[in-house]
């Protein structure tokens, strides 16, 4: 039997679609069965979690035979939708407190009759799987004595979850292997094309003997190479027949022919050829530049590492005794290289940032005099320390289109350079000027030793620190390049004129706001209205339960704390056992981090609202995340404050006592 001869479109077709669902049986099938399993374990491990915790609180009421708090203890279930049913059976297996979810089936195991074992005795832990439903014993044990055994009874997801894997695996392959196929499709034409031309050429020269045909050039590959050689089989045919017919004439023209197209070939060979040099000199100038970016930058971060870890040593060092002077000193030498470093590691994700287009602008009309007042005075004292002189303009009306945080930013940076780079005992002229209708220009004049022309040119590249030579200033020298990325995004123009031995002048230009703008909103503070809480008593400490599953964290605040002997600082190491505290204790404060396994800082706080004896103790944040999103964020949906790690003791404190404050003026 002849099998029907398939074209090679069809055999493209089936290899790609094969490849594409055999790639996506191996992979999707690899992470939906991991996935099942880790959820598996999850599920097990939470309901085991929840029993032993259960287990725990009714205990005591096992050992008093109080049935009531048992199923107080029970109702706490309440929580854990997810959970159906539950009871508590004594050493014997009799049944001796319950708790049922709405709507869930009332039937418990009970005990066999006389003579009988216990309900799962042995104190083992059992899971039993049954459908919809996930089934665990576990035993209630308080110093190797049996009192009794929890029974919990929860949904099983598992079932549900493969379901919906499974139609999730249909969807993506079938539109996997739809989109394979538009793509074959689409290109596959630039592998066949090509073929089937020559073959229906070849199949008319055959049949006509009309050697001026040729074949279609659509792409720059192998293909490509078997057109043209087809093609020059072609010409060369018809060259020779011609050449039968008029031999001299022919073999001019074909002179002529064969230079002009060696002539383009060259032309297209030293293009090429052009084209490939710039390629490889932006290729090593890129490389440099990115080896110098990491050097300058591992130096700029082992420099302030270098003293941490070294003062470090000698104070854990038993062979080097210090005394407490020297302690002193070497502890405040740690403290300054870790802000150092910590304002470092910031400067270089501010960068990161921009450079990948993650930076999000709030544009509005911001009075400038108000920035121009903040930044006067947080520069004022970093002034005063070297005796430069800081005269700022009157307060211009004017506003200008921007972001407020990015523009203050964008000041203090050329501020804070005006500052660093000058001469002792100098000065700094801020001034205000609208070279047009529509635009202001905002300068900064230092008294410095000024810039040379190869240094301005230069100026705006990361770790170019202002023409210094390395170690005579810290810093990244990438503060310029981030102010100019923010400036640019805010649709303004920066630039610098100098002179060596004079000084230098930052300007920035920015679009003037309309008149009818409205004054913007002032920025969103570190802190929420005061929120009222049941205080201590007077003279008492008053307590703070501080949730956090890192040892090293909790551990910073524990010795905050030890500080202060109005506080008494309670702990929890996950987010259950923080809210049986918080229920239990009622403290006056809580703090909080926001990344807790199981249940998100956000998601414990709605939970805390929702209770109405722990809905008014105010919570703080404490979190790694220093973004003004997740910072805003925390604000609006009720933290009280926001600190950020690394901690600083000092708003530590600060927060604390304005929390302890509010909560004193709207006690009654």
């Amino acid at each position: 039997m002849i099998r029907p001869r398939r074209s090679i479109r069809e055999k493209l077709v089936t290899i790609v679609m094969s490849t594409t669902l055999a790639a996506l049986a191996v992979s999707v099938g690899t992470v939906v069965a991991y996935d099942l399993r880790s959820y598996k374990h999850a599920l097990l491990n939470d309901l085991a979690t929840q029993a032993e915790l259960v287990g725990h609180m009714t205990s005591a009421a096992l050992a008093f035979d109080d049935a009531r708090l048992a199923r107080e203890n029970l109702a706490l279930l309440r929580s854990r939708p997810s959970v159906r049913a539950a009871a508590i059976y004594d050493e014997k297996g009799a049944l001796f407190a319950t708790y049922l979810a709405p709507g869930a089936d009332s039937t418990f195991p009970v005990r066999p009759a006389k003579g009988g074992r216990p309900v799962h005795a042995g104190g083992t832990e059992t899971y039993v799987g049954s459908g919809d439903e996930l089934v665990l014993y576990k035993p209630i044990s308080e110093n190797g004595d049996l009192l009794g055994t929890v029974y919990l009874r929860s949904e099983n997801q598992l079932m549900e979850r493969m379901r919906d894997y499974l139609v999730i695996c249909v969807c993506v392959t079938v539109l996997a292997l739809f989109t394979a196929w538009l793509l074959v499709r689409r290109l596959g034409h630039t592998i066949t094309t090509p073929i089937d031309a020559i073959t229906r050429i070849a199949r008319d020269v055959v049949t006509r003997r009309d050697y001026s045909r040729r074949a279609p050039r659509i792409s720059e590959d192998e293909a490509a190479e078997l057109v043209d050689s087809f093609n020059a089989m072609l010409t060369e045919i018809e060259q020779r027949t011609r050449a039968l017919e008029d031999s001299n004439r022919e073999i001019v023209r074909l002179n002529e022919g064969l230079e002009a197209r060696v002539q383009e070939r060259t032309a297209q060979l030293e293009l090429a050829n052009s084209e490939l040099g710039l390629a490889i000199d932006e290729a090593r100038n890129a490389n440099q530049a990115k080896s110098a970016f990491l050097s300058s930058m591992s130096h700029e971060l082992r420099t302030p590492l270098n003293a941490i870890l070294g003062f470090a040593q000698i104070l854990a060092s038993k062979d080097m005794p210090t005394t407490p002077e020297q302690k002193l000193e070497f502890s405040g030498h740690i403290l300054k290289s870790g802000r150092h470093l910590l304002t470092l590691i910031n400067e270089i994700l501010d960068l990161a940032k921009v450079e990948a287009g993650a930076v999000s602008l709030s544009m509005e009309p911001v009075l400038l005099a108000e920035v121009l007042a903040e930044c006067e005075g947080m520069i004022a004292p970093l002034a005063a320390a070297r005796g430069v002189r800081v005269l700022f303009p009157a307060a211009p009306s004017v506003r200008v289109q921007a972001d407020r945080t990015r523009l203050k930013q964008v000041l203090l940076n050329l501020l804070s350079n005006a500052v660093k780079y000058n001469r002792d005992g100098g000065a700094i002229v801020v001034d205000c000027a609208q070279p047009a209708p529509q635009r202001l220009r905002v300068s900064v004049q230092d008294t410095g030793v000024g810039l040379t022309p190869e240094q301005v040119a230069g100026l705006f590249q990361p770790f170019n620190r202002l023409g210094q030579e390395a170690g005579t200033q810290e810093g990244t020298g990438i503060g310029l390049v981030v102010t100019r990325r923010l400036v640019e995004l805010m649709g303004g123009e920066i630039g610098v004129t100098s002179s060596p031995g004079v000084g230098s002048v930052f300007w920035i230009e920015l679009a003037v706001a309309g008149a009818d703008g409205a004054l913007p909103a002032a920025p969103p503070a570190a802190r929420s209205a005061p929120v009222s809480a049941d205080g201590a008593a007077p003279g008492q400490p008053h307590t703070v339960l501080y949730i956090e599953d890192n040892p090293a964290n909790l551990r910073l605040v524990q010795e905050i704390v030890r500080f202060r002997s109005d506080l008494h600082l309670v702990s929890a190491p996950d987010v259950h056992f923080g809210l049986s505290l918080a229920r239990s204790q009622k403290p006056d404060i809580i703090l909080m981090d926001l990344n807790l396994p199981g249940l998100s800082g956000f998601e414990v706080l709605a939970q805390l609202r929702r209770e109405p004896e722990t809905a008014r103790i105010p919570a703080i944040a404490v979190s790694a995340n220093a973004m003004r999103a997740d910072i805003d964020r925390a604000l609006a949906l009720g933290f009280a404050y926001y600190l950020t790690k690394p901690i600083d003791i000092g708003q530590f404190n600060e927060a604390i006592d304005a929390v302890l404050s509010a909560r004193m003026r709207t006690t009654p």
